[in-house]
């Protein structure tokens, strides 16, 4: 439980792989440290093979809060983890660095959770915001407690959804558009008559759940469920899906630049919570 700053890995079952997120006082939202013992945690896994199904939960009391803003430690410079993809000039000044560094944290390193080679499932519970939601979505399956609520608030902050923008895909297009234009939260009864969650269960249920729907997977061949996951994603591949997240994270650099001009800050500081507008100021 010490190998990790900001997570715990578990192995509740054989083949099961249970990672959870640990900044439980800040809603498990997403730090630079917690990105890459994130990414640290899903490559242990993968290259275990005795693991055959990797499971993403969040301490309680809630899943994700998104993206932790506040210039905390690592998170106040460019990046200061080796990087995982192919981006560099994190510290360059201007759209340069901030392309770079949103490409690097953002983009690429979901994407590279969206596709490990071995079946994942989200574990989620209480609040799903922004930035969880990309967690969340990164994965193959979504399970979720009846008292769950997800939301992406962040036209609100002058940006067209989070990074990893699979609105449209995950709730449909008309839903999609509903949701980002008002900010409103959606239950997980709704996310799951979208056909964005699998299951919703009670709360007390939830992990037990889970584990036996992981439990399940792990009695299939091994190689047959990561050809059949890269198959589903070969097909989601096949629509556009990831020429349309490209175009949406240059279409989100465009309102990074948009508001810079306009406010001085990445963000417009009328959607943020005044604890973190300093930060993004900076």
């Amino acid at each position: 439980m010490s190998e990790y700053e900001t997570i715990v890995y578990q192995h509740p079952a054989p083949g099961v792989a249970r990672i959870v997120m640990n900044r439980p006082d800040a809603r498990n939202a997403q730090n630079l440290q917690m990105t890459y013992d994130l990414n640290a945690a899903f490559d242990r896994a993968v290259q275990d093979d005795a693991i055959k199904v990797i499971v993403l939960a969040g301490a309680d009391p809630h899943f994700s809060a998104g993206h932790d803003l506040r210039a905390t430690g690592k998170t106040k410079a460019g990046i200061d983890f080796p990087a995982v993809n192919w981006w560099g000039g994190f510290n360059e000044p201007n759209a340069h660095g901030r392309f770079a560094r949103e490409q690097e944290i953002y983009l690429q390193i979901t994407r590279r959770w969206r596709n490990l080679a071995k079946p994942t499932i989200a574990e989620v519970q209480g609040r799903c915001i922004a930035g969880g939601l990309m967690l969340a979505w990164a994965c193959d399956l979504i399970v979720a407690s009846d008292d769950a609520e997800f939301c992406d608030p962040v036209v609100a902050m002058g940006v067209c959804g989070v990074e990893w923008f699979v609105h449209p895909f995950e709730l449909g297009p008309r839903k999609a558009k509903e949701l980002l234009f008002t900010a409103d939260r959606w239950t997980a009864q709704e996310a799951h008559r979208l056909g964005m969650v699998n299951h919703v269960v009670p709360r007390h249920q939830l992990s037990n759940f889970v584990l036996d729907l992981a439990s399940r997977i792990t009695s299939k061949p091994s190689f047959a469920l990561k050809m059949t996951k890269e198959a589903v994603n070969r097909a989601m591949d096949a629509t556009g899906q990831q020429t349309a997240i490209d175009q949406a994270f240059a279409l989100h650099q465009l309102c990074h630049a948009h508001n810079l001009q306009e406010f001085g800050m990445v963000v417009d500081p009328g959607g943020l919570h005044p604890s973190v507008r300093k930060t993004a100021a900076e």
